[in-house]
């Protein structure tokens, strides 16, 4: 009569020691055999059989995972699915790592935990192309604490309070207002050109305004209800980052632009697909958007050169040609 082998004392954890090692060591080149598993376990405590393996990998099966059992050369198991597949988890590292707000230490901690999503071998794969140290950088560590306060804010209808800086020349952190607090009512996170931006209703100025929540400092909710409710459920927010370049706000205006054929990718790229956009000859087409005129929108237009022109309205583009002489001005009496 064969006697039963004793239950070890973390055997009610052996599917949890079983799933975890499937999950670290398998995946698509890579299988785990039966003596491995078995080892791993032990390893771990638990003594386990091959028929109860067998058993196990059932088990789970059953519950939903998918894992294959293969023949030949490289017999054993793996798992099949994962939640993310390796493409999908090197999309969010290098969303991590090229990410200006978020911190080198916290890019760091965000990508080792991206790592624990997929395979030890894969993982690997990860690392080799993690490049974060000259990357650059916030260096305000808070800015994870700031969006907790933000989104709770939000979801409790409350109104919040901050420090809002710029750097001065010496590297320093430089107060806004002379140190006063900045209170809004905050309805929205969203992210543009590269930062990630508040769009909150300043009740002082009667509209909608956005700050960059990496340059807010000593931010906390305010027991008072939010207010501009009308003015944020009247906004279009893809077509407000559209028209605020780089969100410098500016005379909301419409515009006419002369570009190069060759500038289609361009406009669309800029003012989405939906953009009123027609032939105007052989060589060039007509575009009109809606626009905040600022030095960042002049900025644009000087960055493409002769290849887009701005035709209409008249006073936008006198504007603009004062934008460039004074540049050139500012050359001329350097000489």
């Amino acid at each position: 009569r064969r006697t039963a082998m004793p239950k070890s004392v973390n055997q009610k954890q052996k599917l949890l020691f079983l799933l975890d090692y499937l999950r670290q060591n398998t995946d698509e080149t890579h299988t785990v055999t039966t003596p491995q598993i078995i080892d791993h376990l032990a390893a771990n405590g638990i003594r386990a059989e091959r028929k109860s393996i067998y058993n196990d990998i059932q088990t789970l099966c059953d519950y939903g995972y998918d894992i294959i059992r293969t023949e030949g050369a490289h017999a054993g198991y793996r798992i099949a699915d994962r939640t993310f597949e390796l493409p999908e988890v090197k999309l969010l590292v290098d969303l991590v790592q090229s990410s200006k707000f978020i911190t080198t230490k916290k890019s760091r901690q965000l990508i080792g935990k991206l790592e624990q999503l997929v395979s030890k071998n894969d993982a690997k794969k990860l690392q080799r192309q993690v490049v974060v140290a000259d990357r650059n950088k916030t260096s305000n560590e808070k800015i994870y604490y700031s969006v907790d306060v933000i989104h709770s804010a939000i979801a409790e209808n409350r109104q919040i309070r901050f420090h809002y800086f710029d750097w001065n020349v010496r590297k320093e952190m430089q107060l806004r207002k002379d140190g006063r607090f900045y209170q809004v009512s905050p309805w929205l996170l969203t992210w543009d050109d590269e930062n990630y931006y508040l769009v909150a209703y300043d009740a002082d100025a009667g509209k909608m305004k956005h700050y960059r929540v990496d340059k807010m400092l000593d931010l906390s909710a305010v027991d008072q209800a939010r207010c501009g409710r009308t003015d944020y459920e009247q906004m279009d927010i893809a077509s407000y980052s559209r028209k605020n370049f780089g969100m410098f706000a500016g005379e909301e205006t419409t515009v006419q632009l002369l570009c190069d054929t060759s500038m289609t990718g361009v406009i669309i790229d800029r003012f989405g697909a939906s953009v009123a956009m027609r032939p105007y000859d052989d060589t060039h087409i007509l575009a009109r958007a809606q626009v905040a005129v600022s030095p960042q929108f002049f900025g644009w237009l000087a960055g493409l050169s002769t290849h887009i022109r701005v035709i209409f309205p008249d006073s936008v583009v006198n504007e603009y040609q004062i934008f460039l002489q004074e540049i050139l001005r500012s050359y001329t009496d350097m000489q």
